[in-house]
């Protein structure tokens, strides 16, 4: 799966700031110089110092903050046991006085995250920003973190366009079989000291070592997709050391993880579908079709054409695909692939050769990171029978954009080493801090029921739910009513009335998207296409 929290643009910070404007500038100046739990009693362990203008892994997007590494167990069984590295990074407080720390996750598993505290202070208002230690950190396996995990290159980038994703018969079957084999193989060839240890029960004892080395008796925190997964699991161990959290675009515990890509092949079909009714809708523009079915059929003309005939000799059909995936995440780039798609189709392919590259680092270490996690996280079907027949009865009943792409994307989990373990149990005890869930109604990576069960699931709990909304991660994205209830929340500890809603943002228009704080198309738009958390 694909990694759907990307960048946060820093424009837009007025709109959320006109979102605070219920607040009294008393109330909020008091708030947040008066003492906090978890408020920071030590400096800790970690040492910080300024991030290089020139980082080896994220370039100049860390030159206004501070950098760290904290050393963490391999194995948290044997502390004293061997060690990796984290890569920390942090955007302090400018209050007179501290809320304490905000740790931070984009989701994945496997996405980078130590440039979330510059994206995060300045989307949010000034007062929200400066009241918090923002803490962005890589974790285990991912980034600037030490051992960084990379397998088989070729999985990602052969050199030449991928098969298509959706077999013809079994020979094109058995041959993805192969790759997905071999990807696991060469994973479990380079790192098997460190594949035992890449499941979330991992992270979230590595997070909780970066609040002891921080200083701090409670944490707060921010996490979108699969990052909401992690602080539910968070909560769930150690619900004494949780302030204030925020869960957005709400993964569900119960289908971890197999499941959990079920319903997202259902869901991205539902999602592109809306957006190729979209494009219908403005067919004196792009002329790709007048309905949802004429746009549809116009972008088979297109996948067929490069499956045929591969533009400048790598994009073919699953590249295409790997374009339009991002569709499903967002509407921020609906209005430049209809453009590119139009284009295509009239004899211009440059567009579509410049939307496309091949995979960086980022990406192969971002794969390899979701496989090492995902695949041990949870038990997945062993027998190869299971993962046919349902991608065949959800490619027959109508779930055709994703299905297949998403199967090959999970497949090396159907011959992981080691085997895969039970999934934690998420759920917490009624002493847990009341927890803000955001979710959009039509998110196709995270469907609504996930938001629900974690509702349920997390004891006082407050979901706002976004009606109407598709864009997966929520906060910051240019929702006025769900960025100030965010902030609100952050800086006051107050929670939206029970049954509390937002009403989504409009779609763009083919002159652009409608002007908001948007993430950048979610995850390597180069990698076998697949959806992720």
């Amino acid at each position: 799966m694909r990694n759907p929290i990307a960048h946060r643009a820093t424009a837009g910070a007025a709109a959320t700031v006109a979102a605070l404007a219920v607040l009294s500038a008393p109330a909020a100046l008091a708030t947040a110089s008066a003492a906090a739990p978890g408020a920071p009693r030590a400096s800790g362990t970690i040492a910080w110092k300024p991030c290089p203008k020139n980082d080896p892994v994220e370039k100049n997007r860390l030159r206004t903050l501070q950098c760290a590494t904290l050393r963490v167990p391999l194995d948290h069984a044997r502390p004293r046991g061997p060690r990796i590295t984290l890569a920390l990074t942090r955007a302090r407080h400018t209050a007179a006085r501290s809320q304490g720390i905000v740790l931070l996750n984009r989701g994945g598993p496997g996405a980078h995250g130590r440039d979330m505290p510059l994206l995060l202070t300045k989307g949010m208002p000034h007062r929200v920003a400066a009241a918090y230690d923002w803490i962005g950190f890589d974790p285990r396996g991912v980034g600037a973190s030490r051992p960084a995990m990379v397998c088989d290159p070729s999985f990602q980038d052969p050199g030449h366009p991928r098969a298509d994703t959706t077999p013809a018969n079994a020979a094109e079957e058995r041959a993805w079989r192969a790759r997905a084999a071999a990807y696991a193989a060469d994973c479990a060839r380079r790192y098997p000291r460190l594949l035992p240890h890449m499941g979330t029960a991992d992270w979230v004892r590595d997070m909780d070592d970066i609040r002891a080395a921080l200083g701090q008796r409670k944490i707060n925190y921010l996490g979108y997709s699969y990052g909401s997964y992690l602080g539910t699991e968070y909560a769930s161990r150690y619900p004494d050391r949780v302030r204030r959290m925020v869960l957005d675009s709400v993964v569900r515990p119960s289908g971890v993880w197999y499941d959990a890509n079920i319903d997202q092949n259902v869901a991205f079909q539902k999602r592109i579908q809306t957006y190729f009714a979209w494009i219908a809708r403005y067919d004196a523009v792009y002329h790709l079709g007048a309905t949802e079915q004429e746009v549809a059929a116009s972008y088979a003309r297109a996948r067929a054409r490069l499956k045929a005939a591969p533009l400048n000799g790598r994009i073919g059909a699953s590249e295409l695909d790997d374009v339009f995936l991002s569709d499903g995440y967002g509407d921020y780039a609906w209005p430049v692939h209809a453009k590119i798609l139009s284009a295509y189709l009239k004899g211009d392919p440059k567009p579509l050769a410049k939307a496309w590259s091949r995979p960086g680092f980022l990406d192969q270490n971002d794969y390899a990171v979701y496989s090492a996690v995902q695949c041990r996280d949870a038990a997945w079907p062993r027998a190869w029978r299971r993962w046919h027949d349902d991608s065949v009865r959800l490619y027959r009943a109508g779930y055709t954009f994703e299905t297949w792409s998403n199967t090959w994307y999970n497949a090396p989990c159907a011959s992981w080493r080691p085997p895969q373990g039970p999934a934690p149990r998420a759920g917490a005890p009624a002493r847990l801090a009341p927890v803000l869930l955001v979710q959009g109604t039509e998110d196709a990576a995270t469907p609504f029921n996930g938001a629900v069960e974690t509702h349920r699931l997390l004891p006082g709990s407050r979901l706002l739910v976004q009606v109407g909304g598709g864009n997966h991660g929520v906060t910051l994205s240019g929702d006025r009513c769900v960025d100030g209830t965010v902030a609100n929340y952050l800086l006051r500890g107050a929670l939206p009335k029970p049954g509390a809603t937002c009403k989504a943002p409009p779609p763009p228009t083919p002159d652009g998207p409608a002007k908001r704080v948007r993430p950048a198309p979610p995850g390597p738009v180069s990698a076998p296409v697949g959806t992720r958390f």
